[in-house]
Parts: structure tokens; C-alpha cells; sequence
């Protein structure tokens, strides 16, 4: 039958100045936004609230209770639109917000944990046959309410249920040690490359206080100096700016989205309008050491080595092209990425709530540290040989997460349509 035949009501969240951010508050009414539908479950992190009051005189027609079905009207290609879950018991006051859909539904039809199954099971069919719109796949309330769902009888229904919860609770434990073992790995692959290029590989080589409180004692026969001294740090261009009646160019234009820890993304590269002159003073170079100058706390600072992918490639105002002279782009980018460059970042950021920003006066202050060059290039081929072998245990935790996550997708699937008897399982 139709979501909607084995509803008793409906509702979406309100829409327009009815409730924007502007309501947040840090206590009151749970506000149960996109990010809490999970096709794993109702994910708790996060929570926006809004005032009781507020909450209680105007938007109770928009109230969440524990059982109710939740959907996402709304969706891309990583969090499928039309994925459900169930509201938990001990939820409190709360209500739904835009393009989240709550389903009470009738449970002498439908039990709410099988129904949240099935359609998250199907949401990616229902995203094709159902959804509109260009960048974001919507469902409106009324085509949701007229998605189909197979109810076997409720016996069956509680069996399915109990059947999935046990074996993706095992699947999700495996999962989660999947996850903890990558974050081992990433611990373990950042404090190679710091040991590397601030102690050296030679444990008897003889040592020398570094005069930099975080860095400690470091090879006597090192240098130390200030990127100032080795390179020049280059600013983007800012977007946005006004270029109406001048002539201008098309060119690739990176952004802090395409600059990761140690690799770029270039899948999706972006283009900006620039006046011609601009080109020379923006373009990147090979050999540049790009680095973010912040958003997040594990963005700033973080960076990459441009190798000259794309030609006529300029950088955005928020990532630094450290250009180096009398040092290799690979052990300035190394030494960025170390912990001791991590901290001194951390310690001059401009800091907010999640958010870090640094200066290029203080990119150009930070302590640098300078080995022959012979053992920059024996300390180089090191790092490579010991993060590729990190690097290959990562590739396969990702792979077994994938597969582990095809197979609790599949389980799923085939349980709530019947395709497997679990009546005796």
C-alpha cells in the first residue's frame, strides 16, 4: 500500500521565516534537521534546538514523538533523499524541520523499524522515479506519501526487524574497527613523518636544543631557520570581485576544497573570470607548496605540492602557494605537514567555534628545519617507502568498509522484500 494508507499523519517541517537558524538556541525543543536522518539510524550528534515556548504556541503540528517514521525530503549522492529512520525513545520535545518528513504511522499495519528498513532500502529507486530538481534530488511531501510499501504480516514484520538489528549490529562493530584502525594508521603515518624530519633517522646522531619550545632537541648538524628566509609565500585572489566592463578570462581556479592532506583533489576544479594582468600575479607554478589558510581545525595549514596539473591555474584567496628557493618543494611540504608545523599553526591562528585562520606574516615566521641535502633526499625516500606501506593498509580498511557496507545494504534489501526466510533465523 501507499506510505500515506498506513499513516494516521502526516507533516513536513515549516518553511520560510517560520523557523530558520536565526531560532537556535542552545537548549529547548530538539530540531530535527536532514543530518539526524541517517540510513544507519537516527544519528544524535550535533543538535540544534529552539525555544520551548516558541516551539509549544507555534509549531506543535510539526511535533516529533518517539516511533514516529522519519524521511529526508531531501538528498545528493553520498545521503540518498528518501531514506528513513525511526524517532528514539527519550527524544523530548522536538519537531521537524524543511524537507523533513514525519509518518505516524498506523502499527496495527506497519511497524515503524520494518517500514524505515524498507524505505531506505529503496530510496535509491524512489530518488529516480520520484525526485526533481538539478543539484539536490527533492521529493515533496504528497509523492512521498505515495511511495509504496510491502507489509507482510506483522508477525513477520517483527521478525524481519529483529533479524536486521542483530545482524547489522555485528556488521556496524565491524565497521567501527575498520574505522579505528584508520585512525591508527593516520596517528601513525603523521608521527613517521614528524620523528623524520625533526629527529633524523640516525638515533646516535648527536643532538642540539632547537630553541623552539614544541620542537625540542634536533640533530646538531641541522639548521634551523624561518620560511621567510627559504621561500615566499604568494595570496590568492579573492572571489567576487567586480569585473563588469573590463575584459576578462576563464581559468582554473583552486579552492580550500581541492588542497587535502597531501594529495588534490582535482575532480571538480572550478573557473573564475580574471582580468588578463592578473594571470601572472595568481598563476601557480610547479613545484609550489600549497597550503590552506584555514576553515576547519584539520584544514589549516594542511596542504599539497603543485606539480603543474592544470595550465593557467590560479589559487583562491584562502590558500597560500609557498613558492621555495634553495630548498625541495617535497621537504618544505613534509615539514608542513609535521606536528611541530601543526602546533605552531594551531598556536597563531585567528580561532572561533570549529574555525582556525592564520596569516601569511605567520606562515612566513614558522621554524624551519634544514638537514644536508643528501639527507633531506635519504629522509624523503624514507617517508615514501614508510607512508606507502600505511597508505596500502588504509586502502584496504576502505575497501573492507566498502564491502562491508555492500553487503549490510544488501542484507537489508533482501530481508524487507522478502527474499530471504528469516522467520527461524
Amino acid at each position: 500500500m501507499q506510505l500515506g494508507q498506513a499513516s494516521t499523519e502526516r507533516c513536513d517541517g515549516p518553511f520560510g521565516s517560520g523557523l530558520t537558524s536565526d531560532h537556535y538556541t542552545d537548549e529547548g525543543a530538539l530540531v530535527v534537521r536532514l543530518q539526524n536522518i541517517k540510513a544507519e539510524g537516527f544519528y544524535a550528534g550535533e543538535p540544534a534546538y529552539i525555544d520551548v515556548s516558541y516551539f509549544r504556541n507555534e509549531l506543535t503540528r510539526h511535533a516529533v514523538i518517539p516511533d514516529d517514521l522519519l524521511i529526508a525530503g531531501l538528498g545528493d549522492d553520498r545521503n540518498l533523499v528518501g531514506r528513513a529512520c525511526v524517532a528514539p525513545a527519550g527524544l523530548g520535545e522536538a519537531l521537524v524541520k524543511a524537507d523533513c518528513f514525519r509518518f505516524r504511522l498506523d502499527q496495527s499495519l506497519a511497524l515503524p523499524a520494518f517500514a524505515a528498513l524498507q524505505l531506505t532500502a529503496g530510496a535509491a529507486f524512489d530518488a529516480g522515479s520520484l525526485a526533481g530538481g538539478t543539484t539536490r534530488s527533492r521529493i515533496p511531501l504528497g509523492a512521498m506519501a505515495s511511495r509504496k510499501i510491502a507489509l507482510p504480516p506483522m508477525n513477520e514484520q517483527c521478525a524481519i526487524a529483529s533479524f536486521l538489528e542483530s545482524e547489522t549490529a555485528k556488521i556496524d562493530a565491524l565497521i567501527a574497527e575498520q574505522e579505528k584502525l584508520i585512525a591508527l594508521l593516520a596517528e601513525k603515518r603523521q608521527a613517521t613523518i614528524s620523528h623524520a624530519v625533526t629527529k633524523g633517522l640516525d638515533p646516535s646522531a648527536p643532538m642540539k636544543d632547537s630553541g623552539v619550545a614544541w620542537l625540542g632537541k634536533v640533530p646538531a648538524h641541522w639548521v634551523i631557520t624561518r620560511l621567510k628566509f627559504i621561500a615566499k609565500v604568494q595570496t590568492g585572489i579573492a572571489k567576487g570581485k567586480d569585473t563588469a566592463g573590463k575584459e576578462t578570462i576563464d581559468v582554473p581556479y583552486l579552492r580550500v576544497a581541492n588542497v587535502q592532506d597531501g594529495f588534490l583533489a582535482l575532480d571538480d576544479v572550478a573557473t573564475l573570470a580574471i582580468e588578463p594582468e592578473q594571470l601572472m600575479r595568481y598563476r601557480l607554478l610547479p613545484g609550489d607548496v600549497l597550503m590552506n589558510e584555514g576553515g576547519d581545525f584539520d584544514k589549516l595549514g594542511r596542504g599539497a605540492v603543485w606539480h603543474g596539473e592544470i595550465p593557467d591555474c590560479v589559487h583562491q584567496n584562502h590558500v597560500f602557494a609557498v613558492r621555495p628557493h634553495g630548498v625541495s618543494a617535497e621537504w618544505l611540504n613534509q615539514i608542513t605537514s609535521s606536528h611541530h608545523a601543526q602546533f605552531y599553526f594551531m598556536c597563531r591562528s585567528k580561532q572561533s567555534t570549529n574555525l582556525a585562520s592564520i596569516s601569511s606574516t605567520n606562515i612566513m615566521d614558522l621554524p624551519v628545519l634544514l638537514p644536508p641535502v643528501d639527507e633531506q633526499y635519504e629522509i624523503l625516500a624514507f617517508i615514501a617507502e614508510e607512508t606507502g606501506r600505511l597508505d596500502a593498509l588504509r586502502a584496504a580498511s576502505d575497501k573492507a568498509i566498502a564491502l562491508l557496507r555492500e553487503r549490510r545494504s544488501a542484507l537489508i534489501a533482501a530481508a524487507v522484500t522478502g527474499q530471504i526466510d528469516v522467520r527461524n533465523a
